[in-house]
């Protein structure tokens, strides 16, 4: 005898509405490009994060959900745990150990665009989506996610209009782009490093030059010429994408192209004359002692000039093939930062500049800070203060201590006292390959002073960033797959 089916549950349409309203009520306000309201909420003060970097996603991952309505804004769908991102491009971990998805941040709602205007007046957004309507080819989608070099008309679909968001508090969180330096050719030419793009398609170059110097009929010349690897900065993310890479042609190279590893080069150009500038100088030398015995050839006080497809110009030596040239020179101003015309700006330009309470300020008003608009991040500068380094460990201090301020001043309402915000230095690390780092506390603020090199140094630097990445899965994955580079080798499939 068959069994009676269950019957599905019935909403009743009081039950319907109810629905209905408490999510509408807990949507941020929003207006398509005809105007159209599409959400608003009415309980809780709407915050709105332009950003998904070291300054805005820790922002809206602690701030508290039960006193703000909580919306990211960004073209990038995910935090990119950048200390991670040069082990991704060798294949030493997978892309996924290093991004963490906004949309899975409880209580946030996401949307992907970049913020074209901002009416501080109305306290309205003008918002671009990053997306288009049609579908692409997988290369096609790779070229138009790697966001320092696609044109902002080539990811403009006509079909997702421009929509108008509107924010009770405002937090510019939107970081840097790049530097390139004017100099011609590095966009077209350069891979950079900023996201889990730009490691895809490191990765993907990587292996392509071993196929390319692997086929017949080519001349040794020609072989050292695709097996060129070029590095132009000298800074953390330089230095260890050079030192990962070591890693990957020294332990995985010789299983698979034996014959090609004495024809491969590894250098790194920097305009200063060291490595690892604000490192202190006895690290800065074992570094360098490091790639020495690495054949990682150091070139410092040199100038770019011009980069062409597989050649880079070096004023003081003129043409250098390459087969790989990636890019990692400093920061440059946000387009937003550059637009926004009624915040007064630090640093050439290329920071909107706050005061000890990250407020942002207000040029009209002679410097006074605005209300409920506050900045962070690499795009945000204290005024009057000390000019902290554009880091992640600055970013994320001024999240955390904002979101703490905005949750304090909720809670308390009037009997709110606010705290300016001090940078505390917790030390910089750095990898330099071989299963050696190294550890700088030299100008830490509390705990052990002092620097630290080699494997015990590499032991920290490991710790550090498996108990900085954020979810439970990550936790899990980055030492597994530790364990099995260690055990099996990287893993060098083209896709």
């Amino acid at each position: 005898m068959l069994a009676r089916p269950r019957p599905r549950l019935q909403l009743t349409r009081s039950l319907r509405d109810h629905v209905a309203y408490r999510y509408l009520s807990s949507a941020p306000a929003i207006t398509s490009g005809s105007g159209d309201v599409l959400g608003r909420r009415v309980d809780k003060k709407r915050l709105v994060i332009l950003g998904s970097g070291w300054a805005g996603y820790p922002l809206a991952r602690k701030v508290d959900k039960k006193h703000y309505d909580v919306t990211v804004i960004s073209d990038s769908p995910n935090f990119n745990f950048t200390p991670l991102l040069a082990s991704t491009s060798v294949g030493t971990l997978e892309f996924n150990n290093a991004v963490e998805s906004v949309r899975a941040l409880p209580h946030v709602n996401y949307h992907q665009a970049w913020v074209d205007r901002i009416d501080f007046a109305s306290k309205t957004l003008a918002c671009q989506p990053t997306l288009r309507y049609a579908s692409r080819q997988p290369h096609q989608q790779d070229d138009a996610l790697s966001y320092n070099t696609v044109k902002r008309e080539e990811l403009q679909d006509e079909r997702l209009p421009v929509f108008t968001m509107e924010y009770d508090i405002l937090v510019v969180a939107v970081g840097a782009y790049s530097a390139t330096f004017g100099i011609p050719g590095v966009k077209e030419n350069a891979h950079f490093l900023k996201n889990v793009n730009d490691a895809r398609a490191i990765r993907a170059r990587i292996l392509e030059c071993f196929e390319i110097a692997a086929m017949p009929g080519l001349s040794d010349e020609e072989r050292k010429r695709v097996l060129s690897f070029v590095v132009v900065g000298g800074g953390p993310t330089g230095v260890e994408w050079a030192a990962e890479l070591h890693d990957l042609v020294s332990s995985d190279i010789p299983r698979y192209y034996p014959s090609l590893v004495p024809l491969i080069s590894i250098t790194l150009y920097d305009v200063a004359p060291h490595i690892l500038g604000n490192f202190d100088s006895s690290l800065q030398a074992y570094a360098e002692k490091k790639f020495a015995r690495d054949n990682i050839r150091i070139r410092g006080r040199r100038t770019v000039e011009k980069v062409e497809p597989g050649w880079i110009t070096i004023k003081e030596e003129g043409r250098i093939p390459f087969g790989l040239c990636v890019w990692s020179t400093g920061l440059a101003v946000n387009p937003l930062v550059a637009a926004i015309k009624e915040i007064p700006k630090g640093q050439k330009g290329a920071t909107l500049l706050t005061d000890e309470r990250l407020r942002a300020l207000d040029a009209s008003t002679d410097n006074k800070p605005m209300r409920d608009v506050y900045a962070i991040g690499d795009c945000a500068g204290v005024a009057g203060g000390p000019v902290l380094p554009a880091t992640a460990q600055v970013a994320q201090q001024k999240a955390l201590h904002l979101a703490k301020e905005l949750n304090r001043a909720a809670k308390s309402g009037d009997a709110y006292q606010p705290v300016p915000f001090e940078f505390k230095n917790r030390g910089s690390l750095a990898y330099i390959g071989g299963w050696q780092a190294l550890v700088d506390r030299t100008s830490a603020a509390s705990g052990l002073k002092g620097g630290n090199a080699g494997r015990m140094a590499w032991l920290i630097w490991r710790s550090a960033y498996f108990t900085m990445s954020v979810s439970v899965r990550n936790k899990i994955l980055i030492p597994t797959y530790w364990f099995l580079n260690w055990i099996l080798g990287r893993d060098i499939s083209r896709f």
